[in-house]
Order: structure tokens, then C-alpha cells, then sequence
């Protein structure tokens, strides 16, 4: 019996931390909004649109296990995304300089019956009190504008820290690799039974 997974995500953070499990896998973009609902809690935020990327590509992949993952940083009880422009992400390190913020992803695993198993892990960064000046020239050097929180912790982004505090960095990069291999063993699927020599 083959065996089909599928990375919901066109993210390649996401698709370097898959290839370390060695099972083969393909991937697709969900192109789904991810416009917050009023009301909704920032887990409850990451966990539906882990359902919803999932979920998108399920008609057209039947025969697939598929992942979707999401992921915000928390500032203030809010969830905040990604930057888009230097100017966004400035002004996101300049609120979070000196304090620990919530890191939060939602995983979704997505049988081809249509069983889903869930979870969101936390990871806590504290950040350093760093100058202006600091955050825009990593900006610049990095241009991490593509990232929640506006960093790459597996890059210049490490400077940016005085300490992390979680059960796995990789939900950081935006794939908790632990959970992903809790949810596959609760589905039945074994990740070293599947992994290619």
C-alpha cells in the first residue's frame, strides 16, 4: 500500500523541516484567507486555519495524509502575522524588544477518511532590548518579512534573543516536528516505520 503525504504549505522553513522525518512528500499552497474572525482567541486562530489549509486540498487529494500548520506570535492577547514590509517588521521588533512573547502554531493532520488530529504548541522567545538601529540593520541583512514575528530564529534572527523556552524550536520555524510525530502515531502511522533509508 503506498503511502501519500502532503505539505499544505508553500513554505520552504516548513518543507526542510518535513525532509528531516524521510518520508516522501509532496507539496501545495491552500490559498486560503486568513483574515482573523472577531472574537477568536489566538489558539483558536491558529488552530482553524491549520484545519482550513488541510482541508482546501482534501477534495483534490483524497488519497493523501495532508499537514497543515499555522502559526502567530501573540502581542498584547492579539495574534500577529506576518510583516510584509521592512516598516511593519520594524515596528513589530520595537514592540516586543526586552519582553517574552507567545509563539503559537496550530498542526493539523488530515487522514484521507477525513479523521483529524490536532494540536498547538507554545514556545516563549525573550527577546533582547536592542537599539533601533540593531533591529534595521537585521532587518535589512535578513529581510525576514515573510515570518511571523518577523524573524528567522535559524538564521541572524539568534541574535536578536537572551533565552527560548519551549519543548521544540522547530514550531518557531513554523512545524512542530514533535507534535507532528505525536498526531501521526495517534492517527496509527508510525515515522520511523515510513522513513526511507
Amino acid at each position: 500500500m503506498s503511502f501519500n503525504l502532503l505539505l499544505a504549505s508553500s513554505s520552504p522553513y516548513r518543507a526542510e523541516l518535513l525532509k528531516r522525518l524521510r518520508i516522501p512528500f509532496s507539496q501545495a499552497s491552500p490559498d486560503i484567507d486568513e483574515t482573523p474572525l472577531a472574537d477568536e482567541t489566538p489558539q483558536e486562530y491558529v488552530l482553524r486555519l491549520a484545519k482550513e489549509k488541510a482541508r482546501a486540498l482534501h477534495t483534490r487529494h483524497p488519497d493523501s495524509w495532508i499537514i497543515g500548520s499555522d502559526q502567530t506570535c501573540v502581542i498584547d492577547g492579539q495574534p500577529v502575522g506576518k510583516a510584509g514590509t521592512e516598516e511593519k517588521a520594524l515596528g513589530q521588533l520595537k514592540r516586543v524588544k526586552g519582553q517574552k512573547i507567545t509563539f503559537l502554531t496550530g498542526l493539523c493532520l488530515l487522514s484521507p477518511a477525513g479523521d483529524e488530529y490536532t494540536l498547538t504548541e507554545p514556545f516563549h522567545v525573550h527577546f533582547n532590548d536592542l537599539s533601533d538601529e540593531a533591529l534595521k540593520r537585521y532587518i535589512s541583512i535578513e529581510q525576514p518579512l515573510d515570518c511571523a514575528g518577523s524573524f528567522k530564529v535559524e538564521g541572524l534572527g539568534i541574535t536578536l534573543f537572551s533565552a527560548l523556552e519551549g519543548r521544540d524550536m522547530n514550531a518557531l520555524i513554523g512545524l512542530p516536528m514533535i507534535g507532528l510525530c505525536e498526531l501521526m502515531r495517534q492517527a496509527g502511522l508510525e515515522p520511523l516505520a515510513l522513513a526511507e533509508a
